[in-house]
């Protein structure tokens, strides 16, 4: 539930509840009968495609959820990363031969991936209060008051027994419990669109572009009118506030595969800046945190999204254990258990995003003949498949 809502704070409040409760696997905080108050500062859920990467170990956590295949249904299922220097291909990783149900990425928009979890969230009794925002939290040793203004402006308060942070790179909660974040910035700035486009390389693969002027991205998205929607994710050094079909163009013809490559639109676009750090602590006291508020990172390897679901489902069992009677020491698990998986996610995207912006040609011919040499090695290719699927999580 807190990784759905990206703005968002969960606390929980204890008790039972007379609301309809789903058949969830055991464990869960529907299970455990735990009042959820979900409070979202955006107005909305997300209503562009942002983060579209689902990998399988995801998939395996959302089944537990009983909601898999329905993203599955809604999405397009990708086997294999490629990676490019011009029209030279340097590597191709395969998914298909993973020992997972879903040896595949899986591409949907974000839109979609919360609309399911909120659509479950609503099966478990539960709901979103937006646009709320909240301006403190105070942990106590015997629960936590959290201070919002409502949407009217109003100001209130809940008075909870543990709070989770879910609320992004700039967490009040996090900076409320005093909480470190420690890490750096890209110097780049990175370009994020969805287009329609004539593509020439085929829409069963993920394609990474390795080039001196920076790495560049294309997934294909899924489309039920004409299959021709595609993401694009570039770094550049000054990225355009709303970067236009113009600027998508000019970016896949310097760094592409050459041949027929020609953007008709632009649907969405957008800019940002990487930071890659992480939360010194995921836990003080009864205040949790999940998500971005936890770590953030490149987005090379489409791991944040994932990442942060799977955070949000390492801990709601422990919660709800520790709700219905056990030590609240066991909560230091979660902590130890997925910080260290951030802290390396970390380093893996950053080790990915250097590797692939090397600009000095010396460099860029020794990364390409290692690259070239490694993949025609079986298990430097599963080994990688696996990292970036993330099953080495579980």
């Amino acid at each position: 539930m807190s990784a759905m809502s990206w703005g968002g704070v969960m606390a929980t409040t204890g008790g039972s509840r007379s609301t309809y409760r789903h058949k969830a696997r055991p464990g869960t905080l529907a299970d455990a009968g735990v009042d959820v108050v979900v409070l979202d500062r955006l107005a909305e859920g997300a209503n562009t495609s942002r983060a579209a990467v689902v990998h399988a170990r995801t998939l395996e956590v959302l089944a537990e959820l009983g909601i898999a295949e329905e993203l599955i249904l809604r999405g397009i299922q990708v086997p294999r990363f490629t990676l490019h220097d011009g029209a030279r291909t340097l590597a191709t990783i395969g998914f298909d031969k993973l020992p997972t149900p879903y040896p595949y990425t899986l591409m949907t928009p974000q839109v979609t991936t919360e609309a399911v979890l909120l659509e479950r969230l609503h099966k478990a009794g539960g709901r979103v209060h937006r646009p709320y925002v909240v301006t403190r939290v105070v942990n106590e040793n015997d629960g936590v008051t959290v201070e919002y203004t409502d949407a009217a402006g109003a100001p209130g308060t809940i008075r909870a027994e543990y709070v989770i942070g879910a609320d992004g790179m700039h967490s009040i909660v996090r900076e409320q419990a005093g909480i470190g974040f420690t890490g750096d910035t890209y110097p780049d700035s990175f370009v994020l669109a969805d287009v329609r486009m004539t593509w020439p390389i085929a829409r069963d693969e993920v394609a990474l572009h390795l080039s001196p002027e920076g790495v560049t991205v294309v997934a294909p998205l899924p489309d039920d009118a004409e299959p021709d929607r595609y993401r694009v994710v570039a770094t550049v050094a000054e990225a355009p506030e709303h970067p236009t079909a113009e600027d998508i163009q000019a970016i896949l013809d310097t760094r592409g595969p050459g041949g027929d490559v020609r953007v008709r639109e632009v649907l969405w676009s957008s800019r940002f800046r990487v930071h890659h750090r992480v939360a010194d602590h995921y836990r003080v006291g009864r205040v949790l945190l999940v998500g971005d508020a936890a770590h953030v990172h490149s987005p090379a390897g489409g791991q944040g999204m994932n990442t942060g679901i799977q955070d949000a489902a390492a801990l709601g069992p422990l919660l709800a254990r520790v709700l219905t009677g056990e030590p609240q020491r066991l909560l230091d698990e979660y902590e130890a258990t997925r910080r260290p998986v951030a802290v390396e996610v970390v380093a893996f995207t950053d080790r990915m995003t250097k590797m692939a912006t090397l600009r000095p040609r010396i460099a860029r011919l020794a990364r390409n003949t290692a690259l070239s040499a490694l993949s025609r090695i079986p298990a430097f290719r599963t080994r990688l498949a696996f990292r970036l699927a993330e099953l080495t999580t579980r």
